[in-house]
C-alpha cells in the first residue's frame, strides 16, 4: 500500500476525437500539488469562461452512455472513465486535466494510450499522505435485473459479470484483485464496444459521432465482430466493463479498499452504488497506511478524520 500521494513528473498531451461528439480534442495533463485531486479544467460554451470540475461523485451530471462531470448543457467533461481508470490504477492522485472540448479523447477506446504515456514520464511522490476508503459492511443497489454491491475485503477487488443476448458476447465474468500490474496486463487494452444496429439511433440523438473501428469493437447485425483484427482478449467485453467500473468508482476521490461486485452493470449503476456507500457513514472509514507512532489500528491501517475528503461526498 502506497503511503504518499503522487503526481506526474512531467506534462502530457493527447490529441484525438470525442467518441460521442466526434469533435477534435486536445487534452493536457498537468502535474499538481498534493490534495488537488483530479481536476478537470473545461470551457463553459455559454460564457466562454473556464471552469474547474473536481473528479468526484458530487460533480457527476450524467451517466447514460458515459460518465459526465458537470452539466451537459453547460461546462462539462464527458467520457472521463477510461482516463480515470488509468489514473486510479497507476496511483496518480493529483493532476489537472485541461480540455479544449467537452469530452476526453477516446484514443483507441481503451486506457492503453494513457497508461503508456504515464509510464513514459513516471510519477513524483509528494509529502502528503494518501487516504483510502475502507468498506466496512455490505452495500447493495438493485436496478431491475442489474445489481451492484460493495463488500468488505482486505485489498481492492472487482468481480464483474455481464450477460448479453448476443452470440458474440453472451455471459462473461472477470474477477481479480486489482493493482497496477493486473490493470496494465489484463484490463487496460480492453476497448469500448457497441452494436451496429444501434448506430443510426445514437447518431440521431447526437451520440457516437466519433465512433469507428479504430476506437470501438463493433458487433454486426449477424452477431459477428466487424473489426478485421478481432478481439484483444477472448472476453474483451467484460474486461472493458471492469475498466469502466474502475474509472467510475475513482470518483470516490480516494482508492477504495473493498470488493466491488456487479451484474449487468454500467455507468449509472456504478454511480448509484458508490453514492449508496458514501451516503452511509457506517459503511466506510477513511484510513491511512500505518505510521510508526502508536495508533488505534485495524490491520496495517489507521482510522483518520479527513474533513477535506468528507466534504467531497454530498
Amino acid at each position: 500500500m502506497i503511503g504518499h500521494q503522487t503526481t506526474l513528473r512531467e506534462k502530457l498531451e493527447f490529441s484525438g476525437v470525442g467518441v460521442h461528439s466526434g469533435s477534435p480534442v486536445l487534452m493536457t495533463l498537468i502535474p499538481a500539488d498534493a490534495n488537488t485531486g483530479i481536476l478537470f479544467n473545461v470551457c463553459d460554451p455559454r460564457t466562454g469562461e473556464t471552469k474547474d470540475l473536481p473528479a468526484n461523485l458530487s460533480t457527476v451530471g450524467a451517466t447514460d452512455l458515459c460518465t459526465v462531470l458537470g452539466s451537459p448543457a453547460g461546462a462539462h467533461a464527458a467520457t472521463i472513465e477510461h482516463l480515470m481508470a488509468a489514473l486510479r490504477a497507476l496511483n496518480v492522485d493529483n493532476v489537472i486535466v485541461e480540455l479544449d472540448a467537452p469530452e476526453v479523447p477516446v484514443m483507441d477506446g481503451s486506457s492503453a494510450v494513457f497508461v503508456e504515456a504515464i509510464h513514459s514520464v513516471g510519477l513524483k511522490s509528494l509529502s502528503a499522505s494518501r487516504c483510502y476508503i475502507r468498506v466496512n459492511k455490505p452495500v447493495r443497489v438493485d436496478m431491475g435485473a442489474s445489481w451492484g454491491e460493495f463488500v468488505p475485503y482486505e485489498g481492492t477487488r472487482f468481480e464483474v459479470e455481464i450477460d448479453f443476448d448476443c452470440e458474440a458476447i453472451g455471459r462473461q465474468q472477470f474477477a481479480s484483485d486489482i493493482n497496477e500490474d493486473v490493470f496494465c496486463k489484463e484490463l487496460s487494452r480492453a476497448r469500448t464496444f457497441g452494436f451496429m444496429k444501434d448506430v443510426e439511433r445514437l447518431w440521431a440523438a447526437g451520440f457516437a459521432l466519433g465512433s469507428s473501428l479504430e476506437n470501438s469493437v463493433v458487433i454486426g447485425d449477424d452477431n459477428k465482430i466487424i473489426n478485421p483484427e478481432g478481439l484483444r482478449y477472448v472476453d474483451e467485453f467484460v474486461r472493458h466493463k471492469t475498466l469502466d467500473a474502475i474509472g467510475d468508482l475513482a470518483l470516490a476521490g480516494a482508492p477504495i479498499l473493498g470488493c466491488y461486485r456487479s451484474y449487468r452493470g454500467g455507468h449509472k449503476l456504478n454511480s448509484m452504488v458508490l453514492k449508496a456507500l458514501l451516503s452511509d457513514a457506517s459503511a466506510f472509514d477513511f484510513v491511512q497506511p500505518a505510521r510508526s507512532r502508536p495508533k488505534v489500528m485495524h490491520g496495517d491501517l489507521e482510522a483518520v478524520g479527513v474533513p477535506a475528503y468528507a466534504a467531497v461526498f454530498v
